[in-house]
């Protein structure tokens, strides 16, 4: 999966490793800026590399159009529900 802006990634390097973010935008053909409404708010994004994101899914956008720190903590909270439940079906619980 290519990453692009409205992407959910996870962390692969860094202080953030593990941890799962939105794509706010892309600042070139190699960073994103990444942000999960917590750790790391919707103004103030991290710059990225994508070798050191992996893509798991793609987030639909908001009715307003614009990402708030409180619909994006949301919409990642429900996303990881999903993406446990499916790794739970694969692992037979």
């Amino acid at each position: 999966m290519k990453i692009q802006t409205g992407c959910v990634v996870l962390a692969l390097a860094g202080h953030d490793k593990g941890g799962c973010f939105a794509v706010i935008d892309c600042a070139d053909d190699s960073h994103a800026l990444i942000a999960d409404g917590r750790r790391r708010k919707v103004e103030k994004p991290k710059c990225k590399q994508f070798k050191h994101l992996q893509a798991v899914g793609v987030l639909e956008t908001p009715e307003t159009g614009t990402w708030t720190n409180r619909l994006l903590r949301k919409a990642l909270a429900e996303f990881g529900t999903g993406l446990n439940a499916t790794a739970a079906s694969r692992e037979g619980i």
